[in-house]
């Protein structure tokens, strides 16, 4: 899997973007905010529809801007806790969010309780120097970390490996979704989806659990 010392150059990475853009989508690397909004869509097709509040993890949570979009879309949460590695980005996210009781920001994964969904968008498309089966490994750990922590299901984006050839980056992470799709089904539940009909060069994993 990816080694510390990886990991540490995602660090460094995101530090970087987020000293030179500030908490703004450029700031973890993405290019607008019009860009998430149709992937955080699809990530939130996990949540089942109930009028009782959910608790969420946002797994690698940036500076917060799941939170905006569940605010904004008004869907029910009881607990929203972001985690990410990237120390200034969990400060960062404190203080866009300083007050709101029910919203809370660490970047300590031990101190991450169960809740009812996991989300990550975005975590895994970055892996720099990465050897990509080493960060394929780093992934279908980090969805298990997910399953664990996600009682009622979890779902994750990537890039997929079905991109224009010519636009793909050796930096980042091009995942196939028969793979992860069939490691879901194998390893999680037997209840998953696999989107991959958005318009997008990525595609979003969902796996529910107990309903």
């Amino acid at each position: 899997m990816a080694d510390r010392d990886q990991l540490n150059d995602i660090r460094d990475y995101f530090n970087n973007t987020l000293k030179e853009h500030g908490a703004t989508p450029k700031g973890v690397d993405w290019n607008s905010e019009e860009a998430r909004e149709p992937r955080f869509k699809q990530l939130a097709k996990v949540i089942a529809p109930s009028e009782e509040p959910v608790s969420i993890l946002d797994y690698g949570c940036g500076y917060g801007a799941l939170a905006d979009y569940l605010l904004s879309k008004r869907i029910p949460v009881a607990q929203y806790i972001g985690f990410d590695i990237v120390e200034d980005m969990v400060l960062a996210a404190q203080r866009r969010f300083v007050g709101i009781k029910n919203l809370s920001f660490t970047a300590n994964l031990n101190d991450v309780p169960q809740v009812d969904y996991a989300i990550a968008c975005g975590v895994f498309n970055m892996k720099l120097s990465a050897d990509y089966n080493d960060w394929t490994q780093y992934v279908v750990n980090s969805l298990g970390e997910m399953n664990t922590l996600g009682t009622k299901g979890f779902s994750a984006n990537f890039l997929t490996k079905y991109s224009d050839a010519d636009r793909m980056r050796p930096d980042l992470y091009y995942a196939d979704p028969s793979f992860l799709f069939d490691y879901c089904k194998i390893h999680f539940s037997k209840n998953v989806a696999l989107l991959h009909d958005y318009d997008l060069y990525d595609f979003t994993i969902v796996v529910r659990k107990n309903f």
